[in-house]
């Protein structure tokens, strides 16, 4: 008997890292580096309104999770995530509703929501089918030094309330890293924890030795 493929869904683990908004020509070497260390899941995370190398390096980012064995999500935009054929897309208050994304990407792919400190929005995102939700910023965060704070009580009741898997985000550390794993959070949302070290690859393997 041939064994079924693991889903998506079910890979929904470990260190999640965010690409830095900064990487320039460095972005696939950083990725991959991430991914040597064990990353499994990446997501890219890039605002400009550059199309075209938004959708060259995507495209590039998506052959390298390919290759890794890992999930490639692409931030905020479901048509490019359906047409670089990547793994998911993740949206937040801003970026449209499920159902939009969900029209996009099909009924395979991932879509994750980031749900800041509001239990309830999570709630609502998983009854309108969310694959997964995320909750931050848990510390302070230099990418987003203005974000809302999510305690970390919060991951522990979403843990109990929540049949989808939980991202943590938000000035995640291997200092504090240990102390989300244990509130229940299934997924580690990392950028500058992992892509400002001295050694990605390293900082990588570190964060996904936790779990």
């Amino acid at each position: 008997m041939t064994t079924p493929p693991i889903s998506r869904q079910s890979r929904l683990h470990g260190l999640y890292v965010i690409t830095p908004q900064d990487a320039g020509d460095t972005l696939l070497e950083q990725a991959a580096a991430a991914l040597t260390g064990g990353a499994r899941i990446l997501q890219y995370r890039d605002k400009s309104r550059d199309h075209d190398r938004r959708l060259a390096q995507a495209q590039a980012l998506c052959r390298l999770c390919r290759d890794h064995q890992a999930l490639f999500i692409v931030n905020d935009d479901a048509a490019l995530a359906a047409r670089v054929e990547a793994d998911g897309v993740h949206i937040g208050s801003d970026d449209g509703d499920i159902a939009t994304a969900r029209a996009l990407v099909g009924p395979e792919r991932i879509i994750g929501v980031s749900c800041y400190n509001r239990l309830e929005l999570a709630r609502r995102a998983e009854a309108a089918g969310a694959d997964y939700v995320a909750f931050g910023a848990l510390f302070p965060s230099g990418t987003k030094p203005g974000a809302v704070h999510a305690p970390l009580s919060l991951i522990r009741e979403a843990r109990q309330s929540l049949a989808v898997p939980i991202t943590a985000i938000g000035g995640i550390t291997q200092d504090n890293a240990d102390r989300v794993i244990q509130a229940g959070a299934h997924m580690l949302a990392v950028i500058q924890g992992v892509f400002s070290a001295p050694d990605i690859r390293a900082a990588a393997a570190d964060l996904s030795a936790r779990f």
